[in-house]
């Protein structure tokens, strides 16, 4: 299994933590704050499609709404592909950081 990008595992943390509610505009919200820096829409859904593809994430269209002239919000929702792979990038993350002495860390 190949090792996410930063922008991949934000996302895929996002998804999780929205639970329902993980939308791409909720989606692009979530990962801002955990950067501290606004994210483009299409960069983001560049990424989602990206994470769709490698079946890390699934989507469902929901129920059109007039406020949205009629479209329908595409929801996200985490696979099981996609949780094994957060999982596997946190325990190499972990494995690195147990290898760097306490007394060179600031």
């Amino acid at each position: 299994m190949e090792l996410l990008t930063r922008l991949e595992e934000a996302i895929l943390i996002a998804v999780l933590r929205l639970g329902d509610e993980a939308y791409g505009v909720a989606v692009n919200l979530e990962v801002s704050r955990m950067f501290g820096k606004a994210y483009t829409l299409g960069a983001l859904y560049f990424a989602l499609d990206q994470l769709v593809r490698k079946e890390y994430l699934g989507k469902r269209l929901g129920e059109s709404s007039a406020q949205r002239g009629g479209k329908s919000k595409t929801y996200y929702r985490l696979t099981p592909e996609g949780n094994e792979a957060l999982s596997a990038v946190r325990a190499h993350q972990l494995r690195i950081w147990k290898t760097v002495p306490k007394t060179t860390m600031v």
